[in-house]
């Protein structure tokens, strides 16, 4: 009986093995497209996050892909927190696609968040990734950081990438990489605030502050006079 099972188990072994080998190389399991928000220490009270776009061979979209499926457009929203520790931030085109002219480009933003929202046309601006390019693949964006003039030393802002509204598309829409298509990851990134960190970026005093509302009360009055 021993004998006869051991026997099942090795003509079982041997059949997955041979089935394994048969698969068609297209089979193998394909690494998805990344998103990747960078991981910065601060020096100043200006921050530079670099934002980039890995194109990795295999996926729906890319280089390797014939006209009309590669990526030209991309939906990226980063959200950041704590929302104190940030006095106000931008989110602009870099890198690959600094150069670049979009057919539409937004730029929303809400409380703890901002996101990039480009497309562009193919054959006047097709956007110039390194297929399987290193990580993090290219750079696409940049956000830029005026960190809160009371933000503390040892303080972490994390970076996280919405999963719902960060994918990446053709041209037309009409093919899309999303997390939950499994053909995109994203990588989430952080800005620390080291020991030794001085903010450059001055407070207002309470005297400033009370001097700024009596300009203004003074410019409310003559313009209504």
């Amino acid at each position: 009986m021993t004998m006869h099972r051991t026997q099942r188990a090795f003509v079982l072994l041997v059949a997955l093995l041979v089935l394994v080998c048969c698969l068609p190389a297209g089979a193998a399991v394909l690494q998805p497209d990344v998103i990747t928000v960078g991981t910065v220490t601060a020096s100043s009270g200006i921050v530079n996050v670099p934002v980039s776009i890995q194109d990795l061979s295999g996926t729906p979209l890319g280089l390797d892909q014939p006209p009309g499926s590669r990526i030209q457009s991309y939906s990226i929203k980063v959200n950041y927190s704590p929302a104190a520790a940030v006095s106000s931030v931008t989110f602009s085109r870099a890198g690959i696609t600094a150069p670049l002219t979009p057919l539409s480009e937004f730029t929303p933003a809400s409380a703890g968040a901002i996101s990039l929202l480009d497309t562009f046309q193919e054959s006047t601006n097709l956007v110039p990734y390194t297929l399987n390019g290193a990580v993090p693949g290219n750079q696409v964006g940049n956000l830029r950081f005026v960190l809160s003039p009371t933000i503390t030393v040892g303080t972490v802002i994390t970076l996280t990438l919405d999963p719902v509204l960060t994918q990446l598309a053709n041209e037309n829409g009409t093919t899309k990489e999303t997390t939950t298509l499994t053909t995109l990851a994203l990588t989430n990134g952080s800005i620390t605030i080291p020991v030794g960190f001085v903010n450059d970026i001055p407070a207002l005093s309470t005297w400033a502050l009370i001097l700024l509302a009596t300009a203004l009360a003074v410019i409310a009055i003559r313009i209504r006079g």
